[in-house]
């Protein structure tokens, strides 16, 4: 665990650097100092509002034991398993099978499902899913992806102005425009890198985190197998239209292929089902 966090330090720190590299590429030593300036205050800002911006992004409405009295008392058995505070829970009407967790720390966390995943799975299953978010939540991932989603948006955005503004060299003089459009394309290439290798990793922990919280790796498994399976046909608009937030689905939510694929923050569905079988026999 201690070497996950150093990994995911290193690989923050490189997020903000490439931030900073690219203000350098556009206004030299001064752009450098004002873009690692606006890097370190959207950190500040996404530690305090990230939760709430990306469950306004789905649209997400906040429900309780009144009004969807299963799904709240399932959150609050498996949240007392794993040792936590009861976060918020929400509900977004979406067909799409999925879910996520939010929030800076575990006395501020949220759970999300859509609607799709609760009509298409078990009890079982849905416990499987909804343990793997807390364990999310338990590892303190939340806040991590949230920041590095919201660095990644920005240096996409900052890469954009290079192609419009051009860029200037060490000594403040315009640069050669097709740095400028080198920049468009490589910077968020770069960023998405940065952004899989913190969450695939990740991604892993909190399924075996999950199993260990519910106590049936199995279910997590046939969850993820049903999800993986049904998403695919299924849209999930707000993450098609901010697709830095993608990574932190428990299935990756996007429809595209290509690129997009090959730059996938998940690791394969199939890798995950078979460690999760491979633990079953432990929890016999």
């Amino acid at each position: 665990m201690f070497g996950n966090w150093v990994k995911t330090s290193i690989l923050m720190a490189a997020i903000v650097a490439l931030f900073g590299a690219i203000g350098a590429m556009l206004g030299g030593a001064a752009g450098m100092l004002i873009a690692l300036l606006v890097g370190g205050a959207m950190n500040v800002w996404a530690y305090w509002n990230s939760a709430d911006m990306v469950l306004r992004m789905y649209n997400a409405q906040e429900v309780d034991e009144s009004s969807a009295p299963h799904f709240y008392k399932t959150i609050r058995e498996l949240a007392g398993r794993a040792g936590l505070p009861m976060p918020r829970v929400y509900l977004i009407d979406e067909a799409q099978p999925n879910a996520f967790a939010t929030g800076r720390n575990p006395e501020h966390a949220a759970v999300a499902a859509t609607t799709g995943i609760l009509q298409m799975l078990s009890e079982r299953e849905l416990r499987g899913v909804m343990a793997h978010e807390l364990a999310h939540v338990r590892h303190r991932d939340i806040l991590t992806s949230t920041i590095s989603a919201t660095m990644a948006g920005a240096i996409s955005m900052l890469a954009n102005f290079a192609v419009f503004f051009g860029g200037r060299d060490g000594e403040g003089r315009p640069a050669n425009p097709l740095a400028g459009i080198l920049i468009a394309i490589l910077a968020p290439l770069a960023a998405s890198l940065i952004q899989m290798a913190i969450s695939r990793a990740r991604e892993f922990e909190a399924d075996r985190g999950g199993a260990e919280i519910c106590g049936d790796p199995q279910a997590l498994a046939a969850a993820l197998d049903k999800i993986h399976r049904y998403s695919r046909g299924l849209p999930l608009a707000p993450a098609e239209a901010h697709p830095e937030t993608a990574q932190m689905m428990i299935i990756n939510p996007l429809s595209g292929e290509g690129l997009q694929s090959l730059f996938s923050t998940h690791p394969p569905t199939e890798q995950r089902i078979a460690r999760l079988l491979a633990m079953g026999h432990g929890f016999a």
